[in-house]
């Protein structure tokens, strides 16, 4: 099939999906109760899948979604054909507006904004500003850098690599632009191919960021979780949902032991196999021909000219909010009552669940993340000894930085609300209610937030899109109470929006990765897919379909990690005796390198 016709597959493709879904939609609407919800009420968020699709727009799409929506909301009320569009348009703004503030009535009132979405709002413009002054300070770079006193050999490098990744836990983004550049020269002397190095760091980008109990991601995700729990009536706040899902996210975890394996083993196979062995046997860390990727952005990564590199600039700040937020978690949820009972109450993870139950997150989110910001800002004048006339110009950076993810909150809750007014989730659930099982919907949920995910590019995008139409399904499903398969519905689609995040080579962080990382951008994707693509075969059918019949998520989890191990082992006991990435070298230093 040539080019020309290839560009013209997936627009017409999601076309006759979208046609099908709505003629679909359409005549199981006919057959509902006069009282039930609307057959389009499923049209707002198709469009946004759709558009996503075929223009790869994120804003276009939620936009267009909202838009349809506010027509569809008032078109149950008989408008006429003249004054449709005004009134589509006019509900179309208090949608958006309502998910900050109560526009039913216009009197301005205190009591009237939506503090809980304002102040998820205020904790996302507080941390990216901290994160560009660690940046700026040098903070992050010295982490990264006193790991690397651990890389002495192949495999150790990979480890340290990786456990770089993790360190830097609380932003994909920052983690791609500290890990790939810093690391680099290290990889380059162990001969270590770029295409490897960009995995890598790309696999301990998003697949981290996103089960951090504290990161730039948590805001948004507990944000989206929050809202639905509250349009479907499930009394626990976002963060306790965040937290019930993080054992059945199964990708995740999967991703991450699968990255030890592989590291320890120094065993690939696939493309990545034969990047290692041009790596390892030629020396040549990139293939003949291939395009390195550069970005004018990444100079605004940079530490300033003049700033002491110290790795304790960016660990006390990313201490102290952990500890201002667990802090005040604790006493604000009772610890002292707990201490005073029982000395070691603060061990006892019943304890602290009890904590998160009766504690409003969100405001605690955002009062840690203004301390941690302030003492970034202390530190990178009396320790770093930054000119305090640079520090301007970091926050505003980290200000920029926080426009995306709160503009595409705003919209996401919008699109929310509007699914909220047509009924989305209470038509879809009466549509599958005994039709489809409870036991296979959340692994198809994964499935369904993977392709999306892959296919735009954004896990923002796919929460935005999927959390509010699958978590009132499984809702429902689970009998209209918050059950197993509503838990484990919320982790597929946080892990499937996660994995085209990780891979997709539309997403900005698999770019970045790319960038900076030094590596051909296509090589990346070709070599890292087939590994994404296990992990994620793993997450569904030894993670997500055993987890609905009732199996441990824990047992889920260690045989996902087991069968990782044992194709690593079977790699290593075939090609024990040649090849590049054999035990050997994977133990001896090697300093030769060149990029071909």
């Amino acid at each position: 099939m040539d080019k020309g016709n290839r560009g013209y597959l997936l627009p017409a493709a999601t076309a006759a999906v979208a046609l099908v879904i709505g003629i679909a939609a359409y005549l199981a609407g006919r057959y509902q109760p006069p009282d039930a919800p609307p057959w389009y009420s499923v049209v707002p968020p198709l469009l946004a899948v759709s558009l996503a699709l075929v223009t790869n727009r994120l804003f276009l799409s939620l936009i267009a979604a909202v838009l349809v929506g506010g027509f569809l909301t008032v078109l149950g009320d008989g408008p006429g054909v003249l004054s449709l569009p005004v009134l589509g348009v006019v509900q179309s703004l208090k949608v958006v507006a309502g998910t900050v503030y109560d526009v039913e009535q216009f009197e301005l009132a205190p009591d009237r904004f939506n503090v809980t979405n304002l102040q998820i709002l205020l904790f996302i413009v507080l941390i990216m500003p901290m994160i560009s002054v660690m940046l700026t300070s040098g903070g992050l770079q010295g982490v990264a850098q006193w790991l690397v006193r651990l890389a002495r050999s192949v495999r150790s490098t990979k480890l340290v690599t990786m456990a770089s990744g993790l360190v830097i836990f609380i932003d994909d983004y920052a983690n791609t632009m500290i890990v790939g550049p810093t690391l680099r020269p290290v990889t380059d002397r162990q001969r270590i191919s770029r295409e490897k190095l960009a995995f890598l760091v790309d696999a301990t980008a998003a697949p981290v960021a996103g089960i951090a109990l504290v990161s730039t991601w948590i805001g948004y995700e507990v944000g989206l979780l929050g809202d639905v729990a509250g349009s479907v009536g499930i009394d626990k706040g976002g963060y306790e949902l965040f937290l019930d899902a993080l054992g059945f996210r199964f990708y995740c975890f999967g991703m991450i032991a699968f990255v030890f394996f592989n590291c320890y083993s120094d065993r690939d196979f696939g493309p990545m196999a034969a990047a290692e062995r041009r790596a390892r046997k030629h020396g040549k860390l990139l293939a003949d021909g291939a395009r390195v990727m550069t970005s004018d952005s990444m100079t605004s990564a940079q530490p300033h000219p003049t700033a002491r590199i110290y790795a304790s600039v960016a660990i006390v700040p990313m201490v102290v909010l952990l500890a201002v937020f667990l802090g005040r978690l604790w006493f604000d949820g009772g610890g002292g009552y707990f201490l005073a009972g029982d000395p070691a109450a603060v061990f006892r993870p019943s304890r602290w669940r009890a904590a998160c139950t009766t504690v409003d997150s969100i405001p605690l989110l955002a009062h840690a993340s203004a301390v941690a910001l302030l003492v970034s800002v202390v530190l990178a004048v009396t320790v770093a000894r930054v000119p305090a006339s640079s520090l301007p110009k970091a926050l505003a950076v980290g200000l920029k930085g926080a426009m995306l993810p709160v503009s595409v909150l705003i919209l996401a809750w919008s699109l929310t609300g509007t699914c909220k007014e047509l009924q989305t989730g209470n038509f879809l659930a009466g549509v599958l209610e005994g039709v489809l099982s409870p036991l296979v919907f959340p692994g198809l949920v994964f499935v369904v937030a993977a392709l999306t995910s892959f296919a735009t590019g954004t896990s923002f995008g796919t929460m935005a899109i999927l959390i509010p139409i699958a978590v009132p399904v499984a809702f429902r499903l689970d009998g209209s109470a918050y059950g197993l398969v509503t838990m484990i519905s919320i982790g597929a689609v946080l892990d499937g929006a996660i994995f085209g995040d990780h891979c997709s080579p539309i997403s900005d962080t698999t770019i970045m990765s790319s960038t900076a990382s030094s590596c051909d951008h296509l090589a990346h994707v070709r070599t890292q897919m087939p590994y994404s693509l296990v992990v994620a075969a793993l997450a569904l059918c030894v993670g997500y379909l055993p987890a609905a019949l009732g199996w441990s998520k824990w047992l889920c989890h260690l045989m996902a990690a087991a069968l990782a191990g044992l194709l690593f082992l079977a790699l290593w006991v075939s090609r024990r005796e040649g090849g590049a990435t054999t035990a050997d070298t994977a133990d001896r230093p090697c300093t030769s390198s060149r990029t071909g």
